[in-house]
């Protein structure tokens, strides 16, 4: 769930037919048209950012197309790239991209000249099985690249093999030559990084899914001439990776490798810690962090960068001396990732981010000192005719004392005093939170005159490791508690009129849509997607590891999960429900949802399914993604009017 589910919240499931001349609610056709945008690469001389544009379609997958732009925002221009060629930094000289493109449907790296654009890019490797994300070296004379080793199955048309993927690191020249295997023994590889000479590679790797039942994690160095082992950490050590790489980073008189790690039971790396290189005991460096860190990177002048979730903002904190200090945030807003810089050492420093706040998507900004200037303004047009009404983070206690934060956003022309039809929004993850960005889901579902609260629940992330570690084992009291106090809190402010009240949520969020109808009967109508409605199954068929709910043995203690396993409930529920489901979903099975349904269903209970074919955790296509709100939409209008 966690790998989808926190970018479904960003999505946004829309729908609402013409547009006029004059401004109107935003619609499914504005979704689909809205333009954002990502930094992705900075040139060695700093001058030039490589960014990635966003846009949906009517139908098909997003469409991605790719800028250069000056760092100052000037001279902004398209690039006219091959098809399937998808760009991932700079070479040396900053001549040419090198990046991912696809070769007898596999991914290997490639270099397109930028001055022939139109040429067939040089493809530098022949992985069997496809190669991933690759890193230039800081002396720009080397490529690492994340792959999986294994050689084809000449059956794969005819079966396949249930068992671990594999992850090792193949390096080879700048040009594709004297390319090999660094290290083979290190297969589950979650991050790297250069050293600054670039002679090594710092490694972080963790424990495979199949065939284990606790997570544990262990920090190398990788060279050319093998591999030195520098450390074991008996829980999760990973992070959100930026650009293909990052989760581990060198610090600045590379004597230390930092890198993101937890104590917690639910297993989400929350602290920066730090490792002797010489070796020696791993060590929590920040274990009183209000907060979340979430992301790590180094850069060529020995700069570790941490994005640190602070409740909805994310800032960009520097990390040194075994300290976090603030360095950049986006005022009103929030910032998606550290820095992105120029990977030669010995580059001007030029930082590049990805902004967004609630009345703008994703833009690219960079570093003027320790403040951060906006470069790209897409979206602005797709919004010009859009109402967009307020949007804030809100405060409250719940009846057990729990301080608790989410985002409301309210319908445009909102009138204070005046009740609202409500919906509740959890978010997925569940180890994730709502950020303060723009919100097309929360959009649409208040243009069309709804108020709705994004709880922060326990289990979210941004509010430090006690609040993070409260969920475990009790995601459906602790958490259930704090989403309906959201609730409360919306009424109790004259938001929500408490006859009208609705719940939706997907993946974690359609967890506990699915649960609360089985505990309260004040919701009028809800809706979940793709959650989990029976702990005891989930567990063992998810596609990655789901322990971080609870870590004992279902055969041992059966009832322990059957106990906030909403199929076991079906009878107490009133509320009509709505299930979505992805046909094809590895990560919450499509049979949760069935299951739920067909015990619903013989209760005579209210219910509706629909699956989407061919549909992962969350539909690529964007004629699912609408159809989607269709019936979401339809679903409110009939049952909370």
């Amino acid at each position: 769930m966690k790998k989808y589910s926190a970018g479904f919240v960003v999505l946004a499931l829309l729908c609402l037919p013409t547009r006029g001349a004059q401004k109107h609610p935003y619609t499914v056709e504005d979704w689909e048209a809205l333009h954002s945008a990502q930094a992705v690469g900075v040139s060695p001389d700093g001058k030039t950012i490589l960014y990635r544009e966003e846009y949906g379609q009517a139908k098909g997958p997003t469409k991605p197309v790719w800028h250069l732009v000056a760092s100052d925002g000037s001279n902004d221009r398209l690039l006219k790239l091959p098809e399937n060629f998808t760009p991932e930094g700079f070479t040396k000289d900053g001549t040419a991209l090198y990046g991912q493109f696809e070769v007898s449907k596999r991914p290997q790296i490639a270099i397109l000249q930028l001055a022939k654009p139109d040429e067939k890019p040089q493809v530098l490797t022949s992985v069997p099985s496809g190669a991933g994300h690759a890193m230039l070296s800081p002396d720009g004379s080397r490529f690492a690249v994340l792959a999986n080793p294994r050689a084809l199955d000449p059956l794969e048309e005819v079966h396949t093999v249930v068992q671990d993927e594999p992850t090792s690191l193949f390096v080879m020249d700048k040009d594709g030559k004297n390319g090999g295997w660094w290290c083979p023994s290190l297969t589950q590889i979650s991050g790297a990084a250069w050293s600054r000479e670039g002679a090594s590679l710092a490694i972080v790797s963790q424990t495979q899914m199949i065939g284990y039942h606790a997570v544990s994690s262990s920090i190398d160095i990788c060279s050319a001439s093998g591999v030195r082992h520098l450390a074991d950490i008996s829980n999760a050590a990973a992070s959100e990776i930026v650009n293909g790489f990052g989760g581990i980073a060198w610090s600045a008189d590379a004597k230390e490798l930092a890198f993101l790690s937890t104590t917690t039971d639910v297993l989400t790396p929350d602290h920066v810690w730090t490792v002797p290189v010489a070796g020696g005991q791993a060590e929590d460096r920040t274990p009183k962090l209000a907060g979340t860190a979430t992301q790590i990177t180094g850069d060529t002048e020995g700069n570790v960068w941490v994005l640190v979730a602070r409740g909805v903002q994310n800032e960009v904190d520097l990390f040194a001396n075994g300290e976090l200090k603030p360095v950049y945030s986006w005022p009103g807003g929030t910032v998606r990732q550290t820095p992105i810089v120029p990977e030669i050492a010995g580059a001007p420093q030029t930082r590049a981010f990805s902004i967004g706040d609630p009345t703008h998507p994703w833009n690219v900004a960079v570093a003027d000192a320790t403040k951060l200037r906006k470069i790209t303004n897409k979206g602005d047009a797709e919004l010009a005719a859009v109402e967009l009404g307020d949007v804030k983070a809100v405060h409250w206690t719940s009846k057990e004392g729990i301080a608790l934060e989410g985002i409301a956003t309210f319908p445009f022309g909102y009138v204070a005093g005046k009740k609202y039809p409500f919906l509740v929004l959890p978010h997925g993850g569940p180890e994730g939170n709502d950020e303060l960005d723009f919100d097309s889901f929360a959009r649409f579902i208040s243009g069309t005159g709804y108020v709705v609260l994004q709880p922060e629940y326990r289990g979210s992330t941004g509010y430090g490791t006690e609040f993070l570690n409260a969920i475990y084992q009790h995601f459906g009291d602790r958490a259930y508690r704090d989403v309906d106090s959201a609730t409360d809190f919306a009424v109790a402010q004259g938001w929500a009129d408490p006859d009208r009240l609705a719940i939706f949520g997907w993946s974690a969020g359609g967890f506990m849509t699915s649960w609360t109808i089985t505990q309260t009967h004040r919701y009028k109508a809800a809706v979940e997607g793709a959650g989990i409605t029976d702990w005891l199954s989930f567990i063992w068929t998810s596609d990655i590891q789901q322990i971080d709910y609870d870590a004992r043995w279902p055969e041992s203690d059966p009832d322990a999960f059957l106990k906030f396993s909403a199929v076991m409930h079906a009878a107490d529920v009133t509320t009509p429900l709505l299930i979505l489901h992805g046909a094809a979903d590895p990560r919450v099975p499509t049979y949760q949802g069935r299951e739920y349904f067909l015990v619903l269903a013989a209760h005579k209970k209210t219910v509706r399914m629909v699956t989407y074919p061919g549909s992962l955790h969350f539909s690529r296509l964007w004629e699912q993604r609408a159809d989607v709100f269709h019936e979401l939409q339809a679903w409110l209008a009939k049952y909370n009017p």
